[in-house]
């Protein structure tokens, strides 16, 4: 058993990881000049891996349990999926998102959502042509997308009165019809906002989308890690007309912390979608399967691996209240309340004014005492910062406390 402030596990979320050396870009990259990567800390100062979307916890014991027993039989040749890799997936998306109807026929295996999404686009759009994708963007997008020769057209969320993000219905569909769009890609939960979206939202795009003719690509791989009492709606489940019009893309990479092992697949109900898309992925003769992921992801969707799941998204709650109301206590800081994913997203437009910095100095404050935390200008924004608090609450508050020391001094 272990604790903090009351928050008792079965599962260890506490131990922190020494992943120096063991193929962790999240700390190996720290202080690389190539412009991605955090800057190295001062001397004196450890670095706090708080960028790269992976988690510092170690994953379920139910995935090295199933990876372990297949090591057993030293035999890795050619292979399909079995019916237990389909009925888990089937199994896992009735408990965890109440989905109705999906059969082994529906799904199909992708080497990881982005691999994905430039399949769709590739089946879908001509070179060249615009995309229609909400901002701020995961970077992820940005890079394959335009990567595969297409053009984005944001649509840009806006934080109401109450701080939260919210949809532009209005200006996607103006810019669905000034462009002549006819695909947009829909991430769900949000990346990098923290949003989930609410049934009625989701019902809103959907309508849209459909006003205008629009395949619909979307990004569910974030869906397992809701917070609080916040409840992911699938894509497809808001209509019959969403159901036959989305491509939604899966992983258990980002809830198990399984980045490395790749594997990822689709849910596509629609039989012409589902053609195309699988007739785009299987022509780069790429997208195929490895077998300790096939067993990685029966192990992760199994009841233990669930079990591990809901102690990991209270943990994930805490160490997120726990930023929040730090930074929601500094003036010039503006940041939404995440309902979703382990990021907080941070707007130091108004801390950079007041004290006279750039953002390039801000960060660089953060990086020298150890915060390696990402720059946010990539995904939307002047002065933004993305911050992944997936690591044991020590190591958050330490932090923290380097940050009120260091770098939010008034």
């Amino acid at each position: 058993m272990s604790g903090d402030e009351g928050l008792i596990t079965t599962f260890d979320f506490t131990t922190v990881p020494e992943r120096h050396g063991h193929d962790a870009l999240a700390v190996d990259a720290i202080g690389r000049r190539d412009g991605m990567a955090p800057g190295a800390p001062m001397p004196g100062f450890d670095a706090i891996p708080m960028w790269v979307a992976d988690m510092n916890f170690a994953t379920a014991p139910s995935i090295t349990r199933a990876i372990a027993r297949r090591l057993e039989h030293p035999l890795f040749g050619y292979f399909e999926p079995t019916d237990r890799y389909f009925d888990a997936i089937i199994d896992w998306q009735v408990r965890r998102n109440d989905v109705k109807g999906l059969r082994p026929e529906h799904i199909g295996y992708e080497n990881g959502v982005l691999g994905g999404l430039v399949s769709a686009l590739r089946a879908f759009a001509a070179p060249g042509e615009s995309i229609l994708v909400h901002s701020p963007t995961y970077i992820g997008f940005t890079h394959a997308i335009e990567g595969a020769g297409y053009r984005i057209e944001h649509s840009p969320l806006k934080r109401d009165a109450d701080g939260v993000w919210r949809m532009d219905y209005e200006d996607m569909d103006r810019r669905l019809k000034a462009g002549n769009i006819h695909i947009a890609v829909f991430c769900s939960p949000h990346n990098p906002t923290g949003r989930v979206w609410e049934r009625e939202e989701i019902e809103r795009a959907m309508a849209v989308y459909r006003a205008n003719e629009c395949v619909v690509i979307s990004d569910e791989i974030w869906s397992d890690l809701i917070l609080d009492t916040h409840h992911h709606i699938p894509t497809q489940s808001v209509s019959e007309d969403a159901r036959n019009r989305t491509i939604a893309f899966y992983a258990p990479s980002k809830t198990f912390n399984l980045a490395g092992l790749i594997g990822s697949y689709h849910i596509v109900y629609d039989r012409y979608l589902r053609d195309r898309l699988e007739s785009s992925g299987a022509r780069t003769e790429y997208n195929h399967m490895n077998v300790l992921s096939m067993h990685a992801l029966i192990g992760a969707y199994s009841e233990d691996g669930e079990a591990w799941l809901d102690e990991l998204l209270k943990v994930l709650s805490h160490n997120l209240r726990t930023g929040f109301e730090y930074f929601d206590a500094i003036k010039g800081v503006e940041l939404a309340r995440p309902q979703g994913t382990y990021m907080l997203f941070l707007d130091c437009s108004g801390w950079c004014r007041t004290h006279g910095l750039t953002m390039d100095e801000l960060l660089r404050q953060g990086w020298d005492v150890g915060v390696a935390w990402q720059d946010g200008r990539p995904f939307g924004g002047s002065h933004t910062v993305r911050m992944n608090f997936a690591l044991p609450l020590t190591r958050v508050e330490e932090a923290l406390k380097r940050l009120d020391e260091h770098v939010f001094v008034s």
